[in-house]
């Protein structure tokens, strides 16, 4: 507790602390609860950033501040109530910054915490409508923000990267596990060209890039004690990007029956209910934005995430394991045969999908 005291006393908005106690919650960033002596005055929540994944935290640091100021705006617009609640609050440092880089730890943030709030995890027909909804809302009060915003983590959801890179571990073959998986290589180069669309598109001019948050979960919002959505957070990944990220990443995981790494293919299949609900959400609050081409390429996002996915983990497979854990020896090679298969279980839906939203339309 010695080193966090020692940092958020570099945040002079946050008062005397009396308990500074781990959260277990979240992959990437080291997160703290920061319990004040004062009731009147707020709690806390202390993150180191992961700067090894975040390379540029004046930048990262950039986007959420121009993201949770043009949202506030937005609230205040609307003279909506409790907007404290409702959109995420950073503190500054003495100097100004939003965060604080020490020589010994790293670079640190502090954000209020809102009380009386929670976070789920479990994917229903209900929660998928109100991540739909909100996430929708999100990018449309980002629509129109005035400034571009960074990349975070570049060519983070880029196909043509993903595949680019999935070429050169089969040029190098550095695990010699190639003639191994030659047939899923093949399967997947089979559909390559279509799975980059959207790349093409914008390079057409015909695909924007929106303001996107790039991490879709339902556990990526909080919520009142009634269940009511109060806001997004984790704002790490929020960055240009194509719709298809929001709606396709949410998607892979949360209209998958099973995980992503399943070795049993039988047990694997793609949640209708999940896709309704999260699109009819989704359409109520963005369709104010969207174009007719962002529109339908809605059942494509779909198929695109567990197809990258496949891609991702094939890559790493073939160089030898060098970028996800693993369990055991094949964990990665299960977890593409899983993702490519969920993948032409998603494309058999891709008819079904298409008329859900043609009827939405009406």
């Amino acid at each position: 507790m010695e080193e966090q005291i020692k940092i958020i006393r570099q945040f002079p908005e946050v008062g005397e602390v009396e308990e500074i106690s781990a959260l277990t919650s979240g992959l990437i960033n080291q997160t703290y609860y920061v319990k004040t002596k004062n009731p009147s005055e707020p709690d806390y929540v202390l993150q180191r950033i992961n700067h090894l994944i975040f390379t540029d935290v004046k930048m990262l640091q950039h986007n959420i501040d121009l993201v949770t100021s043009h949202i506030r705006q937005k609230l205040e617009d609307k003279n909506e109530s409790d907007i404290d609640r409702k959109v995420l609050r950073f503190l500054p440092t003495a100097d100004g910054q939003s965060y604080y880089f020490d020589e010994a730890t790293g670079y640190w943030r502090v954000s209020v915490f809102i009380k009386d709030s929670k976070t789920m995890s479990e994917v229903t027909p209900e929660s998928s409508y109100l991540v739909g909804l909100k996430f929708g809302e999100f990018e449309a009060m980002l629509a129109d923000i005035p400034e571009p915003l960074g990349d975070t983590i570049p060519n983070f959801h880029n196909m043509e990267f993903r595949l680019q890179q999935l070429h050169d571990a089969v040029a190098a073959n550095a695990a010699g596990r190639l003639e191994e998986v030659q047939s899923l290589v093949d399967a997947i180069e089979k559909d390559a060209d279509e799975m980059c669309m959207a790349e093409r598109l914008h390079r057409e001019g015909k695909l924007p890039k929106r303001i996107c948050h790039c991490d879709t979960k339902v556990s990526n919002m909080l919520f009142d004690e009634d269940g009511k959505v109060l806001c997004v957070i984790d704002l790490d990944t929020v960055m240009p990007n194509f719709v298809c990220s929001d709606v396709g990443d949410f998607l892979r995981t949360a209209a998958n029956t099973a995980q992503e790494d399943e070795a049993d293919l039988s047990k694997i299949s793609f949640r209708m209910d999940v896709f309704t609900n999260f699109i009819r959400g989704y359409m109520e609050s963005a369709r104010c934005f969207l174009t007719s081409q962002e529109i339908e390429l809605l059942p494509f996002s779909a198929m695109l995430f567990p197809y990258m996915q496949a891609v991702r983990f094939l890559t790493d497979y073939i160089n030898g394991d060098t970028y996800y854990q693993i369990k055991y020896p094949t964990h990665n090679l299960v977890r593409t045969k899983a993702q490519f298969d969920f993948y032409q279980k998603v494309r058999e839906q891709l008819p079904a999908m298409k008329a859900y939203i043609a009827e939405l339309l009406k």
